[in-house]
């Protein structure tokens, strides 16, 4: 160690400044409860630096962030014993302390890759990470989750280094109370950003972030909540069924088990030429996310089908995420919970039998009626009756019942600006998620086109890889 080193702050050194404070947790927060957030990044070492995504530097511009910007890292969930609303209290004599280091891989990261040809073909092979080979053969069992279940930590880092160092792996984990998916997407620039900028006093985002959660409140008491036509679904399925609601949702929602990923994930690629086709054949005036939507939900549906031995469920259900901040009162900052469910309850055979430029209308139809007063009815109905969207919940999945596709919105998902000083990642991946059914898309770096990562059940992939309306456009990588 120099003498330089020895006169750097130790990562934790900045939490010092951290003061005591609560923040009011919201129902969208409270709904989050045993969910993880988390990404996988891979970095290529071009120059063959040794000190290549330093885990000291990135653990500095981590911990910096969090104590000047993002404190609430730092928090624990608890009742108020006042008036029984969770919060999340920063104590600094009992901080949750964020957990970061590194791990080793002694095989090459070639050896977890996938390859198809570059639509270029002057240019090298395009690569994929394959998350299931690299837990069958790294020697790593499971990179550890994010969770206030547990003695654990709300965000959890690992620099994963392979043998040769030709690439590093950045893998973050972060708990769903903390951010939704705009958030925890600027709370990773903003990281970059201190990384870039670690040993700089003067180091300042452009935009802070809002950390005020009474902001998600102040909006829905400005609006009247509508219930969107798959919440009335859900109460029709409840009717008779019902249930009291508790007078203090609170402490059962914090006490919700770790909701575990589904360690069957897939991937789909499609290039950017195949995707312009897509848009071509099936709609021009629909963006390029609608289109894909319909592809996927209409095949996703006909590989139900086969699974069920050739039922047609009564609904198809497509779900994207809404964000409330850019269409309300709510700053674009808002670091928490702000996105919530803009559903599309298509009726099967519709799906089935009509075009995909009919299904890619009828998702966007129901996207656009999607609004801040649709989600304060879910906020209503999760305080309220919370039996509806628990049972209702149930439903909305891959079952003789229903089919479901669920989609990230590629626009919130800008993750190539990763930059912590030694360049943006060459690779993106994600570690598995929770729900079957549930889809990421990712901007693919090596040749402008989308990755698609889904958790599948292998039984259905089966049915889905082999679709001929799939296969027109998208590549299966595995």
């Amino acid at each position: 160690m120099t003498a330089d080193d020895t006169s750097r702050p130790s990562p934790c050194d900045y939490f010092r400044s951290v003061q005591r404070h609560e923040a009011e947790l919201s129902t969208a927060d409270l709904a989050t409860f045993g969910i993880h957030l988390d990404g996988m990044y891979l970095f290529r070492n071009k120059s063959g630096d040794a000190q290549f995504m330093s885990v000291e530097r990135i653990a500095r511009g981590f911990c910096r962030l969090v104590a000047e910007h993002y404190p609430l890292v730092l928090g624990r969930p608890t009742v108020r014993a006042d008036d029984g609303r969770a919060v999340l209290a920063v104590d600094p004599d009992n901080l949750c302390l964020p957990d970061i280091g590194e791990m080793a891989v002694d095989q090459p990261a070639e050896a977890f890759f996938e390859t198809r040809p570059h639509p270029d073909a002057e240019k090298p092979a395009v690569r994929f990470f394959n998350l299931r080979r690299f837990y069958a053969a790294s020697g790593v069992a499971r990179l550890p989750q994010a969770t206030y279940n547990r003695d654990n930590a709300a965000a959890i880092v690992h620099v994963i280094r392979f043998q040769d160092n030709a690439y590093v792996a950045l893998h973050i984990s972060l708990t769903h109370v903390l951010f939704d998916g705009m958030g925890v997407t600027a709370f990773f620039r903003n990281w970059a950003a201190y990384t870039r900028g670690v040993d700089d006093p003067e180091c300042a985002l452009k935009t802070p972030p809002v950390n005020d959660r009474s902001v998600v409140r102040a909006y829905f008491d400005s609006v009247a909540a509508v219930v969107p036509p798959y919440l009335a679904q859900f109460r029709e399925l409840t009717a008779g069924r019902p249930m009291a609601s508790p007078a203090n949702i609170a402490p059962i929602m914090m006490a919700a088990p770790d909701t575990p990923g589904i360690e069957e994930q897939h991937l789909l690629h499609i290039t950017p030429a195949r995707l312009k086709q897509l848009r071509q054949d099936v709609d021009p005036l629909q963006t390029a996310f609608l289109v894909l939507a319909a592809l996927l939900a209409k095949t996703a549906l006909q590989a139900n089908v086969q699974e069920q031995g050739g039922a047609v469920p009564k609904i198809s259900y497509v779900m994207i995420p809404y964000d409330v901040r850019p269409r309300s009162t709510i700053p674009a900052a808002f670091s928490g919970n702000a996105s919530f469910l803009a559903v599309a309850p298509l009726d099967s055979q519709a799906v089935l039998n009509g075009s995909l430029r009919d299904v890619a209308s009828a998702i966007a139809e129901h996207s656009a009626m999607t609004s801040g007063a649709h989600a304060k009815a879910t906020v209503e109905i999760i305080e309220n009756e919370l039996h509806v969207l628990y049972q209702g919940s149930a439903v909305m999945c891959n079952s003789a019942a229903s089919s479901y596709v669920g989609l990230t919105n590629l626009r919130y998902m800008s993750l190539d600006q990763l930059d912590f000083g030694w360049g943006g990642p060459e690779i993106l991946a994600c570690d598995y998620y929770v729900r079957d059914g549930m889809m990421r898309l990712h901007a693919n770096l090596q040749d402008g086109g989308l990755d698609i990562f889904l958790n599948y059940t292998d039984r259905r992939f089966a049915h889905l890889k082999e679709s001929p309306d799939l296969l027109k456009y998208v590549d299966v990588i595995f």
